[in-house]
């Protein structure tokens, strides 16, 4: 049963990993959006295709409020806290007790 232990811990290890990465994704659309860089520009482009997908269904969901300003990359930094703080932890306290 340790194997299951160690495999689940290192899911919990990379999925932690993913998390954060996405989370320097999304600071760098923000800043990217402060100031107007060349949208045609491939590095742009790549975090533009990266980040689009999920702040396109919170900008949907979320009501426009104060002049138009984009709330959506804080509601996913909300959930990227939540997902490292529950999700990563409970998997790796699952790996624990397998061990």
């Amino acid at each position: 049963m340790f194997v299951f232990g160690n495999l689940l811990d290192a899911f919990a290890l990379v999925l932690e990993y993913v998390l954060q990465i996405y989370s320097w994704i999304v600071i760098a659309r923000v800043v990217i959006s402060w100031v107007n860089a060349d949208p045609y520009n491939p590095i742009v482009r790549a975090i533009y295709s990266m980040t689009e997908p999920v702040l396109s269904r919170i900008r949907r969901a979320l009501p426009v409020f104060g002049g138009g300003i984009d709330f959506s990359p804080i509601v996913v930094f909300i959930g990227i806290m939540f997902l490292q703080s529950f999700l990563v932890q409970t998997l790796r306290q699952l790996a624990f007790r397998m061990q």
